[in-house]
């Protein structure tokens, strides 16, 4: 049977059962009236359905209870960000008490940075992709720059072999093994922003640990999108943001994990903040900052409840549908957009993720071989969201958890017409 057909397509979509996740997201309209193909989840979620309902609930118990509202009702906010832990620790890898919801994705990775960055003047430099997210090659240059290093002998980049796109796994092993005792740091993303490589985070992890240094990843792409083993792993630290798969709406609170190792560690150094400390005293007021257990000794700040509770919503669906189910699904999806790519000739496009499923997440980014931006515009136009990436890259993320294989074939077929 003919995979590149509507029909077949619809088929697929009919004998799996995760198909049904669908109906628990709003997708917008497109202004042409063509059916939607929303294939931006690396970028921004699509918004659950419940959603509402749990922020509007949250406004209710601050109109009906005022301040009393953090220790009054069902969900009092003093506590709020705790049921979140084991939902997000699902999502990840790790033991609920591993993990905490708080503040932003950047903010994250500086206070993992001041407890896991720890240079010495003979091992101070930190290990990064060349092609990292620019707020990670920020964030890498300004923490080695407080400790008194210069960056550009500091922050060493890591890149593809000549004539490739991706990183090989061995390299990284390579270079840690011939220079390890340089490294204070490896600090990789889980699934690379531009190529959409996903790294192979426990040989990483592996080899940064024989060479003595900390290892921690910004899981930003990889959070619900990999089937992640960060505890067994043993990372010793991650970070993520949760609007993109996690679809908690634009700049919703963000995610961090502490290997328990270090979280049971009080002595461990950190930014200290009061909701960071052992909740049993915290509103005695103590002088003295006594860590709670776990990486909730990391929060500076009460819990950000409206953004919290859209969040919630999003992760009752992925404790529903399940990451290794997910995960399974998109490298289905993946492979069917991959095949009907290839079908239309390696003239007009190359795909710069790569091929192998376990080395990638949703995310496939295509190198236009024609003119990128007007092509990404037409698309636009006929109704399918994805997005640009100059110079030529065109990002397309088909996600398990609401997207569907009819939409991958829709998408396939704008695009045909697209470059005619």
């Amino acid at each position: 049977m003919r995979t590149d057909t509507l029909e077949a397509a619809r088929a697929m979509d009919a004998a799996d059962p995760l198909s049904a996740m669908r109906q628990s997201f709003l997708f917008p309209p497109h202004p042409s009236g063509n059916p939607p193909v929303y294939l931006c989840g690396n970028s921004l979620g699509l918004q659950p359905k419940g959603v509402r309902q749990r922020v509007n609930d949250e406004l209710d118990h601050w109109a009906k209870h005022g301040v009393e509202g953090h220790f009054e009702g069902d969900n009092p906010w003093f506590s709020y960000h705790e049921p979140l832990s084991a939902p997000m620790a699902h999502v990840v890898g790790a033991q609920p008490h591993e993990v905490v919801v708080m503040n932003a994705l950047t903010v994250n990775l500086h206070l993992m940075m001041v407890s896991f960055y720890r240079p010495t003047p003979k091992r101070h430099k930190i290990l990064i992709e060349a092609s990292a997210f620019p707020s990670d090659l920020y964030a890498v240059a300004s923490q080695a720059r407080m400790h008194g290093y210069d960056p550009k002998e500091a922050v060493v980049e890591m890149h593809p072999r000549e004539g490739e796109e991706t990183i090989r796994t061995e390299d990284i092993e390579a270079l840690l093994e011939r220079d390890g005792e340089q490294f204070a740091l490896v600090m990789f993303g889980g699934v690379n922003y531009y190529t959409g490589q996903a790294f192979e985070m426990e040989r990483i992890t592996a080899a940064g640990h024989k060479a003595g240094a900390m290892v921690g990843f910004d899981l930003a792409h990889a959070a619900g999108n990999l089937h992640l083993k960060l505890h067994d792993w043993g990372v010793d630290f991650g970070v993520w943001c949760s609007y993109k798969y996690l679809n908690s709406g634009p700049g919703g609170v963000a995610g961090c994990f502490v290997h328990d190792r270090h979280g049971m560690n009080p002595d461990l150094v950190r930014m200290a903040g009061w909701w960071g400390n052992d909740p049993t005293t915290r509103f005695e007021m103590p002088r003295e900052f006594v860590p709670q257990r776990g990486a909730g000794g990391w929060q500076l700040s009460n819990a950000p409840v409206l953004p919290m509770a859209s969040l919630s919503a999003s992760l009752e669906l992925f404790t529903q549908a399940t990451m290794p189910a997910l995960r399974e699904r998109s490298e289905r999806m993946t492979a069917y957009l991959v095949a009907l790519i290839d079908g239309m000739g390696a003239d007009r496009f190359r795909l710069i993720t790569p091929r192998d499923p376990s080395q990638r997440g949703c995310q496939v980014s295509i190198q236009t071989l024609v003119d990128g931006r007007a092509l990404f515009e037409a698309l636009g136009q006929q109704g399918v969201t994805c997005d640009f990436r100059r110079p030529d890259v065109i990002r397309v993320a088909p996600v398990p958890l609401y997207n569907s294989f009819e939409d991958i074939w829709r998408f396939a077929q704008i695009l045909r017409e697209a470059v005619g």
